[in-house]
């Protein structure tokens, strides 16, 4: 290959010099054979959006269980918060509250659930189970059970043990 000033390359193999400022083939005679275009090809195209679409089949599916785990683990939060609040009760007055509505959590720990949209009921039984119903997350987790259970440990030390209703799905589940 042999480059012309700068502004082009003749390829002694096609006898066709390249010009690049002009986007022009032209020939040894010096005749136009035929302008490049810039652009893609239907094919590139059409495989780009392929590539794309494989893509978006494959994350679309982990980005739902990711939302789902994100919104759970506010109500894990909230849950933790209580479960708090229930070993301060049990510390202080040697017993379990019992409490069957988001209200008596608030009028009987000082917990205010309110605002928290995903739960929508929790309860306290006499052995300090807390069991929570699950709402406005996903319809895979909807009208589920999370509970929290305390044990007691021989320092007096509450320990707080997961669990789930048995249809709730293993991928989502606390791992706490």
């Amino acid at each position: 290959m042999l480059v012309l000033g700068g502004k082009g390359v003749f390829s002694s193999s096609t006898n066709i010099i390249l010009y690049r400022n002009q986007n022009l083939c032209v020939d040894h005679m010096g005749l136009s054979v035929k302008k490049l275009d810039r652009g893609f090809t239907l094919i590139e195209l059409l495989i780009v959006i392929a590539i794309v679409g494989i893509l978006a089949a494959v994350a679309l599916p982990l980005f739902q269980m990711h939302a789902i785990r994100a919104k759970l683990t506010e109500v894990e939060n909230a849950m933790a918060v209580v479960g708090n609040a229930v070993s301060a009760y049990h510390n202080d007055i040697q017993s379990w509250p019992t409490c069957s509505t988001i209200a008596e959590v608030l009028t009987t720990l000082g917990v205010g659930l309110g605002s928290v949209e995903r739960i929508q009921a929790i309860s306290i039984d006499g052995n300090g189970v807390i069991t929570t119903t699950v709402q406005n997350i996903n319809p895979v987790v909807n009208g589920k059970n999370l509970t929290l259970t305390p044990s007691l440990a021989i320092d007096g030390s509450i320990n707080w043990e997961w669990g789930t209703s048995s249809d709730f799905p293993d991928y989502l589940r606390p791992k706490r």
